[in-house]
């Protein structure tokens, strides 16, 4: 392994040996932090191993292996504190390991809120077996029978004869006995730590410039990449002139990447890269290049011709994705019609550090450091680009300076593998902001048209729903020619809206960038449309939106789309375990409307809107008050949010990730757009793809967490999608002007 130096702003914490026993999970890791001086004391000399993600040591110290990605999250506290609560460990005594990319911990991959809700159990088990196996221990030893014995803070005790053994002196007696199948958790009302709040693992280390990112990694004869890449998706190099770049003092190099595939995946896009001993001489050097471009079948592309075409593909029938009832006679002996058209442009994740990755490729293997959320794939891409077998690729995760789902796709870091291959020394890649808005993997852009029959009392008996927008799909399949049923999951085919009759189809679109998902994916364009046209169905016939809404979703049942011949597949979870709950979703647009006193007298030019939408097995509602600056423009005075998340592990970083999706969804509502011309994305750094300054956030984000026993939902991604109808039906409310187009700057009011 590569030794790591000093460097002037951070450095790696120091890398300490593997102890040579313990409760073996995992491989051989450093420790990215202790809490306290929980690795004091000499190194352990025997194991308890019952799983992959926990080791007892026989010193006391428990170490628990984070598989997942630490990205501002805190799924390294998270994670911990459900293995620890079952362990029933000392808080102060565990440390917490980095685990590499391995198949053997399961799904990796940091996406899709998929942390807690889908490996809440497997956690728990973790837990468990290796407290149940103690207990064993402690019973065998004592020559009493296991049920007499208890464990409690990291020691088993004897009821009986008040006996006490620490789990350190039990773990050498855990020999021979056997791993339970399925231990047995503890009951809710004994939770130490889950349900609880808690401060950040890494908190100091973040706050004192300490922690370790990937742009922050640096090797011993390390050079420094800057790669120039074709504007438009999928073109080549037809010639460059590196003569220049080679002067520049400090260039060591320059390569032509390998040509970009077709799919892209998550493969190198091409282009030509400058390696020198310093970021600044890479980066000059890169700007020295001349390089004649081919822009390929892409190169026309342009925006504003393609949102016409999407929109214009809307006022057609698609592929047919759910049929309920009968429209057509439905619009027969209807009372009124009302019909709407909504857009949502392309979007770029924007994380605050932009992907990043060093590899170092020598001697027949391959080690790589990368801010990714998916280190498998990582592995499975860097050994691909280089011809290596995945056995030899080592790949390292650092804290993420955000990810939104962009670093999940590791193209950046098998940038770095190739470049280290060819020329023989540990390469750092380290996309610019400029890279990042201009080749990245983007939201999707979006076009949607709703059309509802409506009875006397101005409640829909029909509703027609037309979706297109490129697909994920065409990333990893260049055949690909619009939406698929998974994408209609998020946010469209589970409608919660008791209409008798629903239609819901799908309209060709044909993708001339790399589509990826953002956070809450697809949710962001269907939640605007769902809950927009509902607020516009309650204006229209009078009622107050609340009460509408209510109605609208109906009395409380079970849903399922598949019973309606839908693909669904539930966020990749049981229907059974987590339902379409529509009580539970009235019971969060209730309580919002409450916290934020709907109903009150606001003073002239004000508003409040409100939306609900349920995503990633969570219900989120958000109410928003806007008004008027004094030049007239959009302001949001404040922010409301009620989240039903089922069981939740760390309260403060629930109510941290609801303002961040406040703040991010704002962003996205107000200001954010990618647009190509020419096939080039137009947009570069946040002068020309803003975000909400810390002027423009609103006076307070309010956050409740509904008190809910059932299994946990997602988090992370959940917050976002009602942000922006909850704006822009607050702003109808303050002025009567609907906004049906993302983002709203576009409409001249920001």
């Amino acid at each position: 392994m590569n030794s790591i130096r000093r460097i002037s702003r951070r450095q790696f914490l120091t890398r300490t040996g593997q102890a040579t026993g313990g409760m073996v999970l995992a491989v051989t890791l450093a420790p990215v932090f202790t809490p306290g001086n929980a690795l004091a004391g000499p190194p352990a000399k025997s194991v308890l191993a019952p799983n992959v993600f926990v080791n007892v040591r026989e010193d006391g110290i428990v170490e628990i292996y984070c598989y997942r990605s630490e990205m501002g999250q805190g799924i390294r506290t998270g994670l911990p504190q459900v293995i620890a609560d079952e362990l029933e460990a000392d808080w102060d005594r565990i440390s917490v390991i980095q685990a590499q990319g391995d198949e053997k911990y399961g799904d990796q991959n940091t996406d899709g809120s998929t942390s807690i809700r889908k490996h809440f159990d497997v956690l728990r088990t973790a837990g468990a077996s290796a407290r149940e196996m103690l207990v064993a221990a402690a019973a065998q030893l004592w020559n009493v029978p296991v049920g007499e014995c208890e464990a409690r803070n990291h020691a088993v005790r004897h009821r009986a004869s008040g006996k006490r053994a620490g789990y350190g002196e039990l773990v050498p007696h855990t020999a021979g006995i056997a791993v339970p199948e399925a231990p047995t958790f503890k009951a809710r009302k004994d939770y130490r730590y889950i349900g609880k709040p808690m401060d950040l693992l890494d908190a100091k280390a973040m706050t004192t410039g300490t922690a370790m990112y990937g742009i922050d990694t640096v090797l011993l004869d390390m050079l420094y990449a800057s790669i120039e890449r074709c504007p438009a998706q999928g073109g080549l190099v037809r010639s460059f002139d590196a003569s220049a770049a080679r002067k520049i003092p400090g260039v060591v190099a320059v390569y032509e990447l390998p040509k970009p595939s077709t799919p892209p995946l998550f493969n190198v896009l091409g282009g030509v890269a400058v390696l020198a001993t310093n970021t600044w001489s890479a980066q000059q050097g890169r700007a020295a290049l001349k390089i004649e471009w081919d822009h390929g079948v892409n190169g026309a592309y342009d925006s504003e011709n393609y949102r016409k075409e999407l929109v214009a593909s809307t006022r057609n029938p698609g592929t047919l994705m759910l049929n309920r009832g009968d429209i057509s006679k439905a619009t027969q002996g209807a009372a009124s019609s009302h019909s709407a058209d909504y857009y949502a442009p392309h979007l770029s994740q924007a994380p605050m550090e932009p992907p990043a990755a060093v590899a170092s490729v020598a001697d027949g293997s391959c080690e790589v450091w990368a801010c990714t959320q998916n280190p498998q794939e990582t592995r499975d891409t860097v050994a691909t680009t280089i011809g290596m077998d995945k056995d030899r690729v080592a790949v390292n995760v650092t804290l993420l300076g955000g990810g939104f789902g962009r670093k999940s796709k590791p193209d950046f870091a098998a940038e770095a593998a190739w470049l280290s291959k060819q020329s023989g020394r540990p390469v750092k890649v380290t996309w610019t902001r400029e890279d990042d808005l201009r080749h990245g993997y983007f939201h999707s852009v979006s076009a949607q048209h709703v059309e509802a029959n409506l009875d006397e009392a101005g409640m829909p008996t029909s509703w027609l729903h037309r979706t297109a927008f490129p697909s994920i799909s065409s990333t990893f399949d260049s055949s690909n020619k619009g939406p698929s049923a998974g994408e209609l999951t998020l946010g469209l085919l589970d409608i919660p809206y008791a209409i008798p009759n629903l239609r819901i189809e799908a309209g060709d679109a044909v993708a001339h960038v790399r589509i990826g998902w953002l956070r809450s994916v697809c949710n962001v364009y269907h939640a605007f449309a769902l809950s927009s046209f509902a607020d516009e169905l309650a204006q229209k016939s009078g009622t107050d939106p609340v009460a509408y809404l209510a109605k609208l979703i109906g009395p409380r049942r079970m849903l399922d789309p598949g019973q309606d011949g839908a693909e669904y597949d539930n966020y990749g979870q049981s229907i059974e375990t987590h339902p379409i709950d529509t009580g539970r979703i009235v019971a969060v647009l209730e309580q919002v409307a409450k916290n934020a006193g709907w109903g009150r007298k606001l003073p002239r030019g004000r508003g409040l809107g409100i939306a609900v939408h349920r995503s990633f097995l969570s219900t989120v509602g958000t109410v928003a008050e806007v008004g008027k600056d004094a030049n007239g423009k959009l302001r949001v005075l404040e922010l409301w949010t009620v989240i039903d998340a089922g069981t939740v592990v760390n309260p403060d970083r629930v109510t941290a990730q609801m303002e961040g999706a406040g703040i991010f969804g704002m962003s996205l509502a107000l200001y954010g757009e990618i647009t190509a011309r020419d096939g080039a994305i137009v947009q570069g750094n946040f002068d020309t793809y803003p975000v909400v300054r810390m002027n423009e956030a609103p006076a307070n984000i309010n956050v409740q967490i509904m008190s809910v026993d059932a299994p946990p939902g997602g988090v992370g991604e959940p917050g976002v999608p009602p942000v922006a109808p909850a704006i822009a039906n607050a702003w109808f409310a303050a002025t009567g002007e609907r906004l049906r187009e993302l983002p709203f700057r576009k409409a001249g009011i920001v």
